[in-house]
């Protein structure tokens, strides 16, 4: 019915319907009315000229008329145009889902899960290390606790196990943290009480060599040097090959040991200032030089001097 006529679609409002339109309302306006005749593509030049023929007769005083399709671009909708909106959503969509793919993904923990605690000390500080670990064994996070909480260190252990753990979890292999912090410098350095670690530069220095040795394989390890205490036992370190070389020269013969001297020739060394040899073999002091970590320490009076970087420590 031309009563429920519309302007888009099958059933839609004829051309001469909008102007008869406008010539019920011409009567009752002084100026002329904005109203656009829509035209459909298939319009010959007859039916324009039979329109404003009809505008005359209804007495208009202004007509517009609009055949679809006349220029490049239009105001009106058209299937052509919602199938460009489709592609352009389409494509928009699929740049979307290639962003998010190639974004990394973060594997987090199960819930419940298995983890390994050990308690360690570097120097004059003692720690807790807890490492959780995937179903497969592989670390997943790690939890770093010192002593003296509250403090600056305690915090920024904390922060760097948390950096750490996000690390392992979006995929960062356990080998490029080793290989990066592994002769790390800072206080608190020296002795530990790990067998395998007798030594440790600072204590990120003993977290990562004590994980290489908790889950890096022998030969991994042996490209960074970490070896075990049972591994430094052994004739040969694992990934290293023993050569054997032939040579011509003879075997030194070992000198006969000088005779013991007596108890009065020892007197008589110790009253004269002397002790016999002219030489003292300078024996170690157990001192970590605070500077270098070498235990290569001399002791020079009240102090230390390190046989090293020649810097002093324990001067009182």
């Amino acid at each position: 019915l031309a009563a429920f006529a519309c302007s888009m679609g099958d059933n839609v409002i004829h051309y001469e319907g909008h102007v008869r339109m406008m010539g019920a309302v011409q009567p009752f306006l002084s100026g002329a009315i904005s109203k656009t005749v829509n035209m459909p593509e298939q319009a010959t030049i007859e039916e324009i000229e039979k329109i404003h023929m009809l505008s005359w007769e209804l007495g208009l005083k202004a007509v517009a008329i609009y055949r679809d399709n006349c220029k490049v671009g239009q105001p009106l909708s058209t299937m052509k145009k919602d199938d460009d909106k489709t592609d352009a959503a389409t494509a928009t969509a699929e740049r979307l889902i290639e962003r998010v793919v190639n974004q990394p993904v973060r594997q987090k923990l199960p819930r419940s899960r298995r983890g390994r605690t050990f308690e360690f000390r570097v120097a004059d500080c003692k720690g807790f290390a807890n490492v959780g670990e995937y179903e497969d064994g592989r670390p997943g996070e790690i939890f770093l606790t010192v002593s003296k909480q509250g403090s600056t260190l305690a915090g920024i252990m904390d922060s760097f196990a948390k950096s750490v753990s996000y690390g392992l979890q979006y995929g960062v292999p356990l080998h490029a943290f080793v290989e990066a912090f592994i002769n790390t410098r800072f206080e608190p350095a020296g002795m530990t009480d790990d067998p395998d670690i007798r030594m440790a530069s600072s204590i990120i220095d003993y977290l990562f060599r004590r994980l290489a040795v908790e889950y890096m394989t022998p030969a991994e390890r042996a490209e960074l040097g970490i070896f075990t205490r049972a591994e430094r036992m052994q004739p040969t370190l694992p990934g290293v090959e023993e050569t054997v070389v032939e040579t011509a020269q003879g075997v030194d013969v070992i000198a006969d040991p000088k005779t013991i001297p007596s108890a009065a020739e020892l007197e008589a060394s110790m009253a004269a200032g002397s002790f016999g040899h002219g030489e003292s073999k300078a024996a170690g002091t157990g001192a970590i030089c605070s500077s270098c970590g070498s235990s290569n320490m001399r002791r020079a009076g009240a102090c230390y001097v390190c046989g090293d970087c020649g810097s002093t420590s324990g001067c009182s």
